[in-house]
């Protein structure tokens, strides 16, 4: 019998809550939907990805988080509103990436699909 999943949430540690509570409520333009308990923070269905912050100094700034975008030029305008500038932009058969950091470090890479499909057959 299969374990049945009702819900995927990601998460990314802070040492600074309050911190990191304003940086997401501004790049995901809502405040968080609930606080389940002490020291966590969370959004539900943020396209379609639930994402959980939580309060653990010690692994602050080691996370990763990618977020596709439909157009990374309109994503880095969208940014710069709120003060935050993309980094390391480059572009391959996949598509464009580039990077932001949240006020502990984590990464969040940006990810805007290809135009064209790619060969899914190639190595």
């Amino acid at each position: 019998m299969a374990m049945l999943i009702q819900g995927i949430y990601a998460a990314l540690a802070t040492a600074d809550m309050d911190k990191a509570e304003t940086f997401y409520t501004q790049l995901f333009d809502r405040e968080p939907d609930d606080r389940p308990m002490e020291a966590l923070i969370q959004w539900r269905n943020v396209a379609g990805a639930n994402i959980q912050i939580f309060l653990e100094k010690e692994n602050a700034g080691f996370g990763r988080l990618t977020i596709v975008v439909p157009k990374m030029d309109e994503a880095r305008r969208a940014l710069e509103e709120i003060g935050v500038t993309l980094t390391g932009e480059t572009e391959g058969d996949y598509g464009r990436i580039a990077q932001i950091a949240d006020p502990d470090g984590n990464r969040i890479t940006l990810a805007e699909p290809p135009s064209r499909p790619f060969d899914t057959q190639r190595r």
